[in-house]
């Protein structure tokens, strides 16, 4: 068996009764009709697969798709993963209604390779056929399609079966190669029980690799299950990698629990969305799209109502014009799951007929207000390059983002976005794993914002030597990942504008400065504590005779004691640091024995007003252990 290097799927499209089965069926050997219904009725109602090797080193697989206005929604379910669209037109009906809609909906999706193929020629005269080779490259003038090779065929006599293979070979070889070095998406179009093995899916994958035993995600839902068995295109294999068409069997989960629509991800690494920011293209054919139009959204091989809000804040009575472009926030009835450059198309409520196709810029987007500076944002996600991409979504987030939350936004793996984001001006890796990137611009406000709330504290606080950390934390970043504080911070004592002592942070040039009355009680409160040594006066009885007003008392009170100077034993006493070392190491000795209160006053040469509020003390900072009326010392 030849090695498949290259694989390309190609989706077929056009009106019903065009003979793309038949088409199909005499290209490959595979009928793609399944259901009895389909082969009772003669026509396709659900999408079709089959595959064809034209030549060593490529594999092409068929996505077949129902021609039918009613199973348009199937059609959209099948589209999403092609590379290539054969554009279908019977030579005895030219273009019809939904050869033009299957043809928008691939424009909108952004194929970009095709080829032309007229059916049914055995059925017409060369004349007639001139005529219809007229009217198709009239109507993909200007198009993805313009140049596109048009093929006369016959599915019943053969004819023309050869060159069109040929052809499908050569437009395959245009395609790019799928990288799977992506994060791994496999949108899941079908869903079924085989007997023995258990529940199975079908789908294109998207982006990544998919490998036997690797445990995976169900979104929306968040289930997981184990990959038992793998398949392309019918033959067992231990991977299937991006491009191809994966049949996977699955353990851990039933087929009540999975269904189209679906899609299966790494554990954690997407989440779906019940809003996003896009870009959508308005069909000439259309009505005028007003704000907060409800629609039907197909993205994928999901499909949900939802509603449309235009972002060009002309408000409520606002509208897109036919053929415009803008950009909208959808608000989904039911979660989808979708990352930055998804695909989708807008269906009317009703009728239901195609009228417009986006992008979608911010997945996981929040409601805005007005002049939050979203539409330059969402103009960059458009836009933009990879860098810029990841800039426009950092910018948007105050302390930037990373983690799953980065890789759902993006749908690229961790070790991409660190690359992208590493040798960039405008980009600052906060943390390497799980990596987590900010706008650099925004950790420049943040140090801002940090050292202007440090002088701010200085200056209503100007006898305290710095602001508590966890104050920082609680104002200045509230909301921020653990981590972010530090880095500030970090950052600032590096650029010498802030220094941090213990679970203090103060400008580098601050100094608590006294007037004299503030220096007179301090030395105060130092000098007789440290006279009085275990014999001090209560704080009710001393801080009155000091010559501050009690506000500032309290506070050169707290400043000695968070220096050390003075330890504060109760809410009544406070002792100079030198009188409880001394008392600390007289217990030192007796480490193991068990001392009693009146043991503890002959130690310490104390009455029991003082024994009592220093033993309590002495089991806090764990140099004494209580155990019922007694202690021991540790």
């Amino acid at each position: 068996m030849a090695a498949d290097n290259h694989n390309v799927i190609v989706g077929t499209s056009g009106h019903i009764d065009h003979g793309k089965t038949s088409l199909v069926r005499a290209l490959t050997g595979t009928d793609t009709d399944r259901w009895e219904e389909e082969k009772r009725r003669g026509i396709t109602i659900d999408l079709g697969f089959a595959s064809l090797r034209p030549e060593p080193g490529l594999r092409i697989g068929f996505v077949d798709v129902p021609g039918h206005e009613r199973f348009v929604k199937n059609m959209l379910a099948g589209a999403g993963g092609i590379d290539v669209v054969m554009l279908v037109v019977a030579a005895d009906e030219s273009v019809m209604p939904q050869t033009r809609e299957h043809f928008e909906i691939c424009r909108l999706l952004g194929v970009k390779h095709g080829l032309i193929v007229l059916t049914k020629v055995d059925l017409v005269d060369w004349e007639i056929l001139e005529l219809v080779k007229l009217e198709v490259a009239e109507f993909v003038e200007g198009s993805f399609l313009a140049d596109a090779p048009m093929l006369p065929v016959s599915s019943e006599t053969g004819e023309g079966l050869e060159d069109l293979r040929a052809a499908l070979a050569k437009t395959a070889r245009r395609v790019a190669p799928h990288s799977s070095e992506g994060l791994l998406r496999l949108p899941i179009d079908r869903s079924f029980t085989m007997r023995g093995f258990g529940t199975v899916v079908t789908g294109t994958l998207a982006s990544g690799r998919l490998r036997v035993d690797d445990t995976v995600e169900i979104l929306p839902g968040h289930r997981t299950a184990r990959i038992r068995k793998l398949q392309v295109h019918d033959e067992s294999v231990k991977e299937a990698t991006a491009g191809q068409r994966t049949a996977a069997n699955l353990g851990g989960v039933a087929k009540a629990e999975i269904g189209r629509g679906m899609c299966i991800a790494p554990p954690g690494a997407l989440a779906p969305s019940m809003q996003f920011d896009a870009h959508i293209e308005l069909l000439r054919s259309a009505r005028p799209l007003k704000h907060t139009a409800p629609v039907h959204i197909h993205l994928g091989t999901a499909e949900t109502t939802a509603r449309v809000y235009l972002l060009n804040g002309a408000g409520r009575r606002a509208a897109l014009p036919p053929g415009e472009s803008g950009y909208v926030q959808v608000r989904l009835a039911n979660p989808l799951t979708a990352v930055h450059r998804d695909r989708f198309i807008i269906r009317q409520f009703s009728p239901l007929v195609t009228i417009a196709g986006g992008t979608v810029l911010d997945p996981h987007a929040t409601r805005h207000r007005k002049d939050d500076g979203t539409l330059a944002t969402l103009k960059a996600l458009r836009t933009g390059s990879d860098e810029e991409v990841v800039l426009a979504l950092c910018e948007s987030r105050r302390f930037g983002i990373g983690g799953n939350d980065l890789t759902a936004l993006t749908g690229r793996r961790e070790s991409e976005l660190a690359r992208i984001a590493g040798p960039s001006r405008k980009l600052c890796v906060a943390r390497q794993s799980p990596v987590w990137i900010c706008s650099l611009r925004r950790i420049q406000q943040s140090e801002g914002r940090t050292a202007a709330a440090v002088q701010r504290y200085h200056r209503r606080n100007p006898l305290e030597p710095g602001i508590p950390i966890e104050e920082l934390r609680s104002g200045e970043f509230r909301g921020a990942p653990p981590f972010f504080a530090e880095l500030i911070l970090g950052r600032l004592e590096a650029a010498g504008a802030l220094l941090t002592d213990g679970d203090l942070v103060r400008d580098a040039s601050h100094t608590v400065r006294l007037d004299r009355d503030e220096a007179e009680a301090r030395n105060r409160l130092i000098n007789s504590f440290e006279e009085a040594g275990l014999h001090v006066p209560t704080l009710k009885e001393f801080l009155p005779t000091l010559p501050t007003d009690a506000r500032r008392t309290e506070r050169i009170l707290a400043a000695l004691v968070r220096e050390g100077v003075l330890v504060k034993v109760s809410s009544e006493f406070v002792f100079h640091s030198t009188a409880i070392e001394g008392l600390r190491n007289g217990l030192a000795p007796m480490k193991g024995a068990m001392i009693d209160v009146p043991k503890f006053k002959r130690l310490a040469g104390v009455s029991r007003k003082y024994a009592i509020p220093l033993l309590e003390y002495f089991d806090r900072v764990k140099v004494t252990l209580r155990i019922g009326n007694v202690r021991r010392v540790l």
